[in-house]
C-alpha cells in the first residue's frame, strides 16, 4: 500500500505555460508589492528641511496606508498635529514651479510633500508675529519654535509669519484669518524660518483625496546625532554634532494640540 509497482507510471506535473511563468516570476511580486504599499503600509523618504527640527533630510518614515483608506470611507479622521504626506493642490502646482515636476519630458506630476496638519475643517487660523492661533487661542508651538529661536532665525516679520494665507505665490489672497473649508486640511512645515516651507499659507488647504497618509514613525537611519546646526542664510543644515542616539521614534502629536478649542459647528460647510 502506498508504493508504485514497476508497471505503474508516475503522472508528472505539466510544465508551466509562458503566461504562468510570467505571472509567477514577474507580475505576482509586483502586484503584491503594489497592494502592500498602496493599501497596507509603506516607507517614505524625507526630502529637504521643511520639517526641521523634528524630521531631517533623508530620514525615512513609516506610513500605515490602511488608515488613509479608512478615513476616506468615513472611519476616523486625520487629527491636528499629525504629520501627513500629500500632493499639493493641482491648481497651485500649476503656478509654483517647485510643486510641478517633469518626468523626463514625458509628463508632469505633483511631488508628494510632508508637513504637519495644523487645522481641520471649520478651524479658524490666524498667524501673527510667527505665532499660530487656532479658533482664537494661541497654539504653543515651542516644540518647534524653541529650536528656531536658538538658531537665531525664527521668522516673525515676513508676510508668511503674519498672515494665515499670503498672496506671495499668486495662488491665495492675503488673509489675516482663514477658515478651513469642509473636506480639507491646513498644513504647515515645522521649519519656521522666512523661506523654510511652502505650505497652506502659500498654496491653500489640502483636500482629503490628496492625502496619502500619516507619518507614524521614523525608521531610518537607525542612529541620529543629537544636535543639528542650521545656517539661516544658506537655508540648510550646517553640521551635526553630539552623541549618537537611537533614531527609531514614534511621531506623536505635540501636547499643545490637545487643548485647542473645537471649531464652531457652523464653520464647517
Amino acid at each position: 500500500m502506498g508504493y508504485l509497482s514497476p508497471c505503474m507510471t508516475r503522472l508528472d506535473k505539466p510544465a508551466p505555460t509562458a503566461l504562468q511563468k510570467l505571472w509567477k516570476e514577474l507580475l505576482e511580486p509586483i502586484v503584491f508589492a503594489v497592494v502592500i504599499t498602496q493599501f497596507v503600509a509603506t516607507l517614505v523618504g524625507v526630502d529637504g528641511h521643511s520639517m526641521m527640527p523634528n524630521l531631517r533630510n533623508r530620514e525615512r518614515v513609516f506610513v500605515p496606508k490602511y488608515e488613509t483608506w479608512l478615513h476616506k470611507v468615513g472611519v476616523g479622521d486625520f487629527q491636528r498635529g499629525d504629520i501627513v504626506i500629500f500632493k499639493p493642490p493641482a491648481e497651485a502646482a500649476q503656478r509654483l514651479g517647485n510643486l510641478n515636476k517633469n518626468f523626463f519630458g514625458l509628463w508632469n506630476y505633483r511631488p508628494f510633500l510632508i508637513k504637519r496638519l495644523i487645522g481641520t475643517p471649520g478651524d479658524r487660523i490666524r498667524i501673527e508675529g510667527g505665532e499660530v492661533y487656532l479658533n482664537g487661542q494661541r497654539l504653543d508651538s515651542s516644540w518647534t519654535t524653541a529650536y528656531w529661536q536658538q538658531q537665531g532665525c525664527w521668522d516673525t516679520g515676513s508676510d508668511l509669519a503674519n498672515r494665515a494665507t499670503s498672496g506671495r505665490a499668486g495662488v491665495m489672497p492675503d488673509q489675516a484669518e482663514f477658515t478651513v473649508p469642509a473636506g480639507t486640511y491646513f498644513v504647515m512645515g515645522d521649519n519656521r524660518t522666512a523661506n523654510g516651507s511652502e505650505d497652506s499659507r502659500m498654496f491653500g488647504p489640502v483636500p482629503l483625496r490628496d492625502i496619502a497618509g500619516r507619518a507614524a514613525a521614523v525608521v531610518w537611519p537607525i542612529m541620529r546625532k543629537t544636535t543639528a546646526t542650521y545656517d539661516c542664510n544658506a537655508e540648510t543644515v550646517q553640521g551635526l554634532s553630539g552623541e549618537n542616539v537611537l533614531n527609531w521614534r514614534v511621531l506623536g502629536r505635540p501636547d499643545a494640540f490637545k487643548s485647542v478649542p473645537a471649531a464652531p459647528a457652523s464653520a464647517v460647510r
